[in-house]
């Protein structure tokens, strides 16, 4: 028989269809002998059913008449071989894919076969077997239709009691192999697109309606595996391991957060609030919210910055208005209220609160001390938003107890006083919070975050409409809101905290009062734009996007103290600025002020945040401290500098009702008509490359040994042209004297000029990099994604002829350090003298080329 199999034939033949199905039924039992034909026969099978499906009815026509189905399921039972089952599964799949005919895949759906194959006991324990099985079931859920899911259900008086197809692949959904996750999602997907009522309800049943909850709580141990990489990179902040599996841990996250929102938009009926009840009982309240006041984690818990992110994540991705709103009526609550676990039932309904970790207590009574502020009138008076120096006077300054703080006072306490990162977590929330289309402008303007745009735009249609409370608040100095709305949205989702999820406590009913809210961050903002020192640049941006949604319209929105607090930071970031002018990166200063002033324009005034989230918990890098003198990390230093005073000074522009120009008002170059080293060497603006011809007039010979053993003889000089300057190092040209040709040449800002102690002819010259970092390479590196190596000062040692002319050669070099920094220090001035927008309407240029019209990145 065997040798028949391979005798001469038309392969694609219905005869060699015929013959294969007829060979194939004469096996009774499929072992080492005829695995191999049966392998075969089974890949050959599939091959011309699906040509015949493309070029030959009468294929399938045969497929049916010889009940072939049945034949591959009882093959199936007969093999002792892995193999078979392997070949087996893959043929189907092959099979199910490129079938076209509507008629065709309903004769393979009907008879049971599909079921029995789908939930035979095959081994799972082969790896390769599992993803051909699990592509066999992804390959059938990509066929259904209302009228093919009929077929592989079975009912009892029309109610819907099995569904192999799908409770066999839920049980793959927590699989250690991501593949095999990701295509159980796809066809669970695929069932909830499908839009049958039968299965819809089958679906969320008690039969299986559990597999929400179980994924919920799937995902929250992945958020507290999450938490675990945080920690360890912010031990260990060069850890690559922790920040590699923190990326990874945050991609399967993102994408869990976004099957839920999909399960959701699938428009199955009841499986939106499912997902939301069983997304806030098993992940919001008893894990993100309390961790937000925790000062320690367990194996249950995870850390602030981590809860934050996470708050952020859902918000941003899962869109209902049921979850935004309940985490926005939550943030009104105190932590200690969610400081409990739930018992969800199976179906997701309501549950009873347990005891959450007995261990698992707030930091403390108070968030500042186990007796709390209470503070009186009296005591109010006495504290401006000017003199608030951390949360503690930031409450008093409000009439605020700091006992059972809100959740949101929480997070501006945080602004106020919190580490970097609580600070851009807190931040990060709000902001989400601002942008989220699903939550209620009643809703935001009860948290204090209605843009100042939506509050106009609303109390303007009110007024159109009649009503007088919206002409009257339009048209009234202070901000105001309308209590009713607020109190209808807000009041339904606390009651609602009650009812549907068993929260109970006298503090879940605040008194609402959005313009006190409204004030308290602003002032937080402020506070932090312009009171603290110690926040990078790049939240600090964060907050001055935030500030600027809240306050569009001027100065007419701020407080007196708020202007006040912004004209002292503005000033003393002028003078840190100023400081700059002798720094080694004085040559690049005005540049990259340009470059960072487009950057925060475009931040500021950008429709939604652009700060990618994971920057909350990436390891940060951290500013050098003042005393490490290379150049590198001044240069990091003077980058932090620029991007807080770029900041101030829009802020500040804003605040006066101005407008910010493209570019920051600089100034032009000098008229220099004096005789100068550049123009003797015969220089001018042409940047010295090396192999330059130069003048020597003032050049002075010298050695210097760049090898060991090796001295070489060259000629020194020192020029500088506008902002820009270097050190050179020429030889002189043996048949034209008092001219040479440039070999070496290196910044003159930073080398820092240096007579040795104890050999006065020598002169040592810190030699700075020409570049100051890579283009978009910060941004990497504050997420941790890349590492760099820090930039390298050199050393020159000049060696000269006589004490006098080593003096000479360091006289040089301060004398055009001065010109440098002089000419740079003239072309800032119109920028840090700010006076008003008016001033601002004033030409605003760009560089020449001698002052370089780009950032050299």
């Amino acid at each position: 028989m065997w040798s028949s199999f391979w005798r001469s034939r038309n392969r694609l033949s219905i005869d060699q269809f015929r013959y294969l199905i007829e060979q194939l039924q004469k096996i009774q039992f499929v072992n080492e002998v005829n695995k191999d034909f049966v392998i075969e026969a089974l890949r050959t099978i599939s091959e011309l059913v699906t040509y015949g499906d493309q070029h030959d009815p009468a294929f399938f026509e045969f497929f049916m008449e010889k009940q072939v189905m049945g034949e591959f399921v009882r093959i199936l039972k007969a093999s002792q071989t892995m193999s078979v089952a392997l070949q087996l599964l893959q043929t189907l799949s092959i099979m199910i894919q490129n079938l076209k005919s509507e008629h065709a895949i309903y004769y393979i759906f009907s008879n049971e076969h599909i079921n029995s194959l789908i939930t035979y006991p095959f081994d799972f324990r082969n790896e390769e077997l599992l993803s051909y099985y699990i592509s066999f079931l992804r390959a059938i859920s990509g066929k259904l239709d209302k009228n093919t899911i009929s077929l592989l259900v079975k009912t009892d008086n029309d109610e819907v009691v099995s569904f192999p197809l799908y409770t066999e692949a839920i049980k793959f959904a927590f699989h250690e192999e991501n593949m095999v996750r990701i295509a159980v999602c796809a066809l669970t997907l695929n069932v909830y697109h499908v839009g049958d009522e039968h299965v819809n309800r089958y679906i969320t049943g008690p039969a299986v309606g559990n597999y929400f909850s179980d994924f919920v709580t799937y995902f929250r141990k992945q958020c507290i595996k999450l938490d675990k990489w945080v920690s360890e990179a912010s031990r260990d902040p060069g850890c690559t391991r922790a920040t590699s599996n923190i990326n990874s841990a945050v991609d399967e996250i993102e994408d869990n957060l976004y099957y839920f929102s999909d399960i959701i938009s699938s428009g199955v009926p009841n499986l939106d609030r499912l997902i939301t009840d069983n997304i806030l009982q098993l992940l919001v309240f008893p894990l993100f919210l309390p961790s937000i006041k925790m000062d320690f984690t367990d194996e249950t818990t995870i850390g602030t910055t981590t809860s934050l992110f996470l708050l952020c994540c859902i918000l941003r991705i899962v869109k209902t208005k049921d979850l935004a709103s309940g985490i926005g009526a939550a943030l009104f609550c105190p932590p200690e209220v969610f400081v409990q676990k739930l018992d969800p039932r199976s179906n997701g309904d309501a549950c009873d609160f347990q005891t959450f970790h007995e261990n698992l207590k707030p930091k403390q009574e108070s968030l500042y001390g186990e007796k709390g502020i209470e503070c009186s009138k009296n005591t109010v008076q006495n504290i401006s938003s000017a003199h608030i120096g951390s949360a503690e006077e930031f409450f008093l300054h409000h009439n605020c107890s700091a006992r059972n703080l809100a959740l949101r006072e929480i997070l501006l306490s945080y602004i106020i006083d919190g580490e970097e990162v609580q600070v851009l977590g807190s931040l990060s929330v709000l902001a989400t919070l601002l942008q989220t289309k699903e939550l209620d402008e009643s809703m935001l303007d009860a948290l204090g975050i209605l843009p100042q745009r939506q509050q106009h735009k609303k109390l303007l249609l009110q007024a159109l409409v009649g009503e007088s409370s919206g002409e009257e608040q339009l048209f009234s100095s202070g901000i105001n809101s309308l209590k009713d709305g607020i109190s209808s949205e807000l009041d339904m989702y606390l009651q609602k905290l009650k009812d549907e999820y068993g929260l109970s406590s006298s503090t879940m009913d605040p008194e609402i009062s959005p313009q006190k809210h409204r004030y308290q961050v602003l002032d937080a903002l402020v506070h932090l734009l312009f009171n603290r020192s110690n926040i990078s640049a790049e939240t600090l941006w964060h907050a001055g996007w935030l500030l600027r949604q809240l306050l569009p319209s001027g100065e007419q929105e701020f407080k007196n103290e708020h202007l006040k607090l912004l004209q002292d930071s503005y000033e003393k970031c002028s003078n840190n600025v100023l400081n700059e002018v002798k720094g080694c990166w004085c040559d690049l200063l005005i540049a990259i002020i340009i470059e960072e002033w487009k950057n925060c324009k475009k931040a500021i005034e950008a429709s939604s945040l652009q700060k990618d989230l994971k920057s909350i918990i990436m390891p940060h890098q951290y500013i050098s401290s003042d005393e490490d003198d290379s150049s590198s990390a001044a240069g990091g230093r003077m980058c932090e500098t620029i991007k807080v005073f770029v900041l101030h000074h829009q802020l500040q522009i804003l605040s006066h009702g101005g407008t910010l120009p493209e570019q920051p008002r600089v100034g032009t170059p000098r008229n220099v008509n004096m005789e100068t080293r550049a123009k003797r060497s015969g220089l001018g603006v042409i940047s010295p490359n090396p192999g330059t011809e130069i003048n020597l007039v003032d050049a002075m010979p010298c050695r210097i040994s760049f090898e060991r053993g090796k001295e070489r003889h060259f000629f020194f000089l020192a020029t500088s042209t506008g902002m820009l300057g270097w050190v050179l190092l020429a030889e002189e040209l043996p048949l034209k004297p008092q001219h040479g040709v440039v070999r070496v040449a290196a910044p003159l800002a930073g080398s820092n000029p240096k007579i040795d102690g104890k050999h006065p002819r020598w002169l040592h010259l810190r030699i700075r990099p020409s570049r100051l970092h890579s283009k978009g390479q910060p941004k990497l590196e504050n997420l941790g994604m890349v590492k760099t190596r820090p930039m390298m000062d050199g050393r020159w040692t000049l060696a000269f002829r006589d004490e006098q002319s080593c003096k000479d050669a360091e006289a040089m070099v301060l004398e055009e350090m001065h010109l440098q920094s002089k000419e740079v220090e003239t072309r800032l001035k119109p920028l840090l003298n700010f006076d008003s927008p008016t001033s601002q309407d004033a030409a605003i240029v760009s560089l020449d080329p001698s002052g370089t019209t780009s950032l050299p990145l």
